[in-house]
């Protein structure tokens, strides 16, 4: 029912396929299906926790497709509904003579005070305004259907919505297990838990932190990771969102910090941008809990502000890796739909901090991210 109601929604009046909402609902039910099926897949991949991070990303572009789906459906929705009470008296009035004209005897209608003449002359003005009158109708009822099919479409999703939310949640709970099996990831070193606590408890800002960290001791044991500086201006962010405060950018209390700040939806995985070794990973201050990886010596990657962490200091992952989850509770189908109307970003919740540091300085992450990708 779902796919041909989206099938349908392809009025004349419709927008662009940007903004469409059959077309854009429709990409999103395409995606959310392939997710499911990657999901039921995943269970005897080779390597599952690299099948289940893309399956998680699949069911998270769906989902913001068909929230962006309905988002244009409402916009549209309510353009329409101001549209009609704008011309309501218009509306009104033109309804009102398609009526009388239908009610009335054919004789009457041929009839004119004027004589002959006058008959002549009002069947010209009749001839000349009936194209114009029909024409308004017909707009009239194609808008009519497409409020129609606008509607049917945001009841409709509701089922689709409701399993790739249920799905989503399934594919993050197997992956935090496998997560948890794997045995397999290299390891440059093995934590030592009395220098980190030491550390921990001498730092009083991410600063002194990671510049403490930097000079904590780690095994000569060489594996290759490629060049950190060969992917200059081409990382990928680790967090699909939006860019909510710059490089130094001073927040609304004034306060500027020498990293990235992403909006992103709550329990969005985040993931190495490059092949790195963990070398923090737990709460810290009051960033939450951070993950610090090192993608090569003298740089540092500093991702705060996660609600899970995954992995164990010492190991080496693999770019596109997952390094965990944001904070945050799965949302609902009561909480999606409303959310869907507002533009304004309101359902990005959760807050990513994003640095990077070489040696002892945090540098312009600008210069490292793609921020272009779509």
């Amino acid at each position: 029912m779902f796919l041909a109601v989206l099938m349908a929604l392809t009025s004349p009046f419709s927008a662009g396929a940007e903004t469409d909402p059959s077309l854009i609902a429709r990409r999103a039910a395409g995606q959310l299906e392939a997710a499911s099926v990657a999901l039921q897949e995943a269970e005897g991949a080779r390597d599952r926790v690299a099948a289940l991070t893309q399956t998680i990303h699949a069911y998270e572009e769906g989902l913001v497709a068909l929230r962006q789906g309905l988002r244009q459906a409402a916009i549209r929705e309510a353009a329409i509904r101001l549209e009609f009470d704008s011309r309501r008296d218009r509306v009104s009035r033109l309804l009102g003579v398609l009526q009388t004209m239908q009610n009335s005897p054919t004789p009457l209608l041929l009839m004119h005070p004027s004589g002959p003449v006058g008959t002549a002359r009002s069947g010209m003005i009749l001839a000349e305004v009936t194209p114009a009158i029909q024409a308004q109708a017909e707009d009239l009822r194609y808008q009519l259907e497409e409020l129609s099919l606008l509607r049917a479409l945001q009841e409709s999703a509701a089922d689709t919505l409701n399993e790739g939310l249920q799905g989503a949640q399934n594919a993050r709970t197997a992956l935090s297990q496998a997560v948890s099996d794997r045995t397999e990831l290299p390891r440059r070193f093995t934590e030592d838990p009395a220098q980190l606590q030491s550390l921990l408890e001498g730092s009083e800002t991410l600063e002194g932190f990671a510049g403490g960290l930097a000079s904590l001791p780690e095994s000569d044991k060489a594996i290759p990771i490629p060049d950190f500086e060969l992917g200059q201006g081409n990382l990928p962010l680790p967090v699909s969102g939006t860019l909510l405060r710059g490089y130094n950018e001073a927040d609304a209390a004034g306060i500027r910090r020498p990293g990235f700040l992403i909006a992103t939806l709550p329990l969005s995985i985040v993931t190495a941008p490059w092949p790195a070794t963990i070398r923090y990973r737990g709460p810290l201050l009051d960033y939450g809990n951070v993950m610090i990886l090192e993608p090569h010596q003298d740089y540092l990657m500093v991702f705060a502000g996660l609600g899970r962490v995954y992995g164990e200091v010492g190991e080496v992952v693999s770019a596109g890796a997952p390094l965990g989850l944001m904070g945050g509770s799965s949302e609902g189908i009561e909480a999606f739909l409303p959310n869907s109307a507002d533009g304004a970003g309101a359902d990005r919740t959760e807050t990513l901090y994003i640095e990077i540091r070489n040696g002892q300085s945090p540098v312009d992450p600008s210069g490292w991210f793609n921020l272009n990708k779509d």
